[in-house]
């Protein structure tokens, strides 16, 4: 029998392990979240649907879970709960679902597993669901394609429809102002949003809400941000098709970075156009891998963020420095391989490395860019890192004659800081002098002492790798962290039914 069938809960290998049956196809999940309308007091909203939040829904659930639930459970009520998502439907990274492309982490870091392996939202039950669960655990592998995840938490996604609004785009989330008359706390918030279809504008109330808008495309200068030929990577599968339909046409296009999605996106050109030339344009002086050993991933294990988050401030910076290679600026090393023998068997035509269709040029930043025309190339002028240590013919530097390319595909990060903008008509709340916004170890927002009710509060995710950790904006810890912040906005259930209690600043 393979290992991963020995790891099955009862409820799907229909008994002790070593006793699986293969099953019928199962009926979906459905989520124990009562159905609510807009125009009512929520006890939460979420404002972005991604993973995030998907991970609280599912916590919440499996707290009303009668087959899961304890006298431990943060839940003996449902909540009233509302999702609202900027995209039109659930996805993860679609832009880079390039085919092929398999996770990074391990199945078991999915929605649910490493809080509570029993849930129906285990990876595992979607395989089961799916009717594939043998068939992948004859793979033999604890890292699934990428769009064999995205298909699950799509599903999981599936059961919380009737709590989700998608096409809304928040715009602002504010005090109710209904809730401070006499002078008193706040008790709830407005999330203000906008139909991106009709343009419409609703306002909702929720006592709790939670900013979980996921990370925003940051393309620095000197790249055009309105050119439709210089493409960010979260945008490459929507653009690179309909931009460059001709697959058998002699494209020119440029990668910029050094992590794994300017790595995926080189190598999928190179299959996608196979007459196509393209360079990889990287500041340091070559491609590395990233550390995935044992004693490394600790680093992103749930228990490091208790430790981490009471560190003093310059140790914590020394320490996300020290540890950035695990997750920044680094490529998955069968990719690297997969990458080098393809420059390798160029080799094999005793072509000069310079009229390579394909190189990798280190050491390299891109200066200015020219656009003559919106049909010609772009052209890219480029220098050494820098000019004192890596002069022209120096380490990490490669002189290239080619300066004019049709696409541009940027795979420069993300900002993560689109609360600060969601969350400007709330900052009067927060205490006199403070320019941050500061968060609790639970993630709570650190309101000034009797600015709001301890029945209600913001909670941001995603935003706080300055002080959780490396792991903040990644899935490692999702299942845990989900049910963390659950305790936390419902853990006292006299303040949850009641709303009582004094006003508190936030704090765990």
């Amino acid at each position: 029998m393979s290992p991963l069938l020995d790891m099955l809960p009862e409820h799907l290998n229909g008994g002790a392990v070593g006793s699986y049956a293969p099953a019928p196809i199962a009926a979906p999940v459905t989520s124990l979240l009562p159905p609510t309308s807009d125009d009512e007091l929520h006890d939460l909203i979420c404002v972005g649907f991604g993973p995030a939040s998907l991970a609280i829904a599912i916590a919440m659930h499996d707290a009303l879970d009668p087959s899961l639930a304890d006298s431990s459970s943060p839940l003996h009520t449902a909540p009233k709960a509302l999702f609202l998502e900027r995209q039109t439907e659930f996805a993860w990274h679609a832009g880079m679902l390039i085919p092929g492309a398999k996770m990074q982490i391990s199945f078991i870091k999915d929605m649910a597993s490493m809080r509570n392996p029993r849930s129906k939202f285990t990876f595992l039950s979607y395989l089961h669901a799916k009717g594939r669960l043998v068939s992948f655990a004859n793979l033999n592998t604890f890292l699934p394609h990428r769009a064999e995840f995205q298909d699950y938490l799509r599903w999981c996604a599936d059961a919380f429809a009737p709590n989700a609004r998608y096409g809304q785009e928040v715009v602002e989330v504010r005090p109710d102002a209904a809730s401070r008359r006499g002078g008193r706390a706040v008790r709830a918030f407005e999330v203000v949003s906008r139909d991106l279809v009709t343009g419409q504008v609703s306002v909702r109330r929720a006592r709790h809400v939670v900013v979980a808008t996921g990370g925003q495309a940051s393309i620095p200068a000197p790249f055009p941000a309105n050119d439709p030929r210089v493409i960010h990577s979260s945008q490459y599968q929507f653009q690179v098709g309909r931009m460059f339909s001709d697959r058998l046409a002699n494209w020119r296009f440029a990668v910029v970075g050094s992590g794994q999605s300017a790595a995926e996106i080189f190598s999928d050109l190179h299959a996608r156009y196979p007459n196509c030339r393209t360079r990889l344009l990287i500041k340091s002086d070559a491609l590395k891998p990233s550390d995935d050993s044992p004693f490394v991933n600790e680093i992103f294990d749930p228990d490091r963020v208790d430790p981490f988050f009471v560190t003093p401030t310059p140790r914590r910076r020394a320490i996300l420095a020290a540890n950035k290679a695990t997750n920044y600026g680094v490529v998955r090393e069968n990719l690297l391989n997969h990458i080098y023998e393809t420059l390798y068997m160029q080799r094999l035509t005793g072509a000069p490395t310079s009229s390579w269709p394909h190189r990798i040029i280190p050491g390299t930043v891109v200066t200015s860019i020219e656009t003559p025309a919106s049909s010609g190339p772009i052209i890219l002028n480029t220098a050494p890192v820098a000019q004192e240590t890596a002069t022209e013919g120096g380490v990490g530097y490669v002189k290239d004659e080619m300066r004019e390319f049709d696409g541009v595909f940027v795979a420069t990060g993300y900002r993560r800081d689109l609360h600060e903008t969601i969350l400007a008509s709330s900052s009067g709340l927060l205490p006199a002098g403070a320019k941050d916004w500061d968060v609790g170890r639970d993630y709570r927002v650190r309101f000034a002492e009797g600015e709001v009710a301890p029945s209600a509060g913001v909670w941001l995710q995603g935003c706080c790798e300055e002080t959780h950790g490396l792991s903040d904006s990644l899935l490692s810890i999702l299942a845990v962290r989900g049910g963390e912040i659950v305790q936390s906005m419902f853990g006292d259930e006299q303040v949850f039914r009641e709303g009582k209690g004094k006003a508190v600043n936030g704090t765990a």
